[in-house]
């Protein structure tokens, strides 16, 4: 049955299965087809509206997670990320993943941190569309269940075990987005007001802009790849 056809809100998928199917019977579809069945307001544009598309798609799919720190659909464990894409296919920017804390309360190892929860397995949704199209125009593309394994998930780990050694180091003058292959550090906050304590290497706490781990856009760019040819 088409998600889009159930009365109210949608409760959660059970199963990987019906996640999967509620994902592929939403592709081909504008955004303004799921917005006027889910009666969502489209914006003109994603300059004040940046996370628009990521929620409509949480409704559209029957995610309650909200902004919780937990995967979009906790109980299967399988957090949602919607992608933009050109008509090539192609990613457009690089995908959020978490903050990244900063003040000392970083996990103590890989499997530990916040990056591996949110990556453990992913629902890739492609938007296609041109960054200048209206967001209604974009139209959902295949969806992708991803789980990172072999030299993908070796390279996510070497990824984070740098940059984290570089947090518990106080190298604040090393945290930019030069560093990690596949994983990488950049700014995320919604104003220059906006900071967050670091303790630098000689052990005192000094105010910074709060970082973010993203995936490069040549990484998610590899796995469409592979996934869809």
């Amino acid at each position: 049955m088409d998600p889009l056809d159930q009365p109210g809100r949608l409760l959660p998928p059970e199963t990987e299965a019906e996640l999967l199917g509620r994902a592929w019977r939403l592709a081909g579809r504008p955004l303004s087809v799921l917005a006027a069945a889910l009666r969502v307001p489209v914006p003109p544009d994603l300059r004040r509206h940046k996370g628009w598309i990521g929620e409509l798609l949480e409704l559209a799919l029957g995610s309650w997670a909200g902004s919780r720190a937990e995967p979009d659909f906790p109980e299967l464990g399988i957090e949602l990320k919607t992608v933009p894409v050109g008509a090539d296919a192609r990613p457009t920017q690089s995908t959020y993943v978490c903050t990244a804390n900063l003040d000392g309360s970083l996990a103590g190892s890989w499997e530990e941190s916040r990056v591996f929860e949110k990556l453990a397995c992913v629902l890739w949704v492609p938007i296609v569309g041109d960054k200048s199209s209206p967001p209604g125009e974009r139209v959902v593309g295949a969806p992708l269940l991803w789980r990172p394994e072999g030299a993908e998930l070796e390279q996510l780990r070497t990824d984070w075990n740098e940059i984290a050694e570089l947090i518990r180091g106080g190298h604040l003058d090393r945290l930019d987005a030069r560093v990690g292959e596949a994983l990488h550090l950049r700014p995320k906050a919604a104003s220059s007001r906006d900071t967050t304590r670091f303790l630098n290497r000689e052990g005192q706490w000094v105010q910074t802009g709060p970082r973010g781990f993203y995936l490069r856009r040549t990484f998610t760019e590899a796995l469409l790849a592979r996934a869809f040819g």
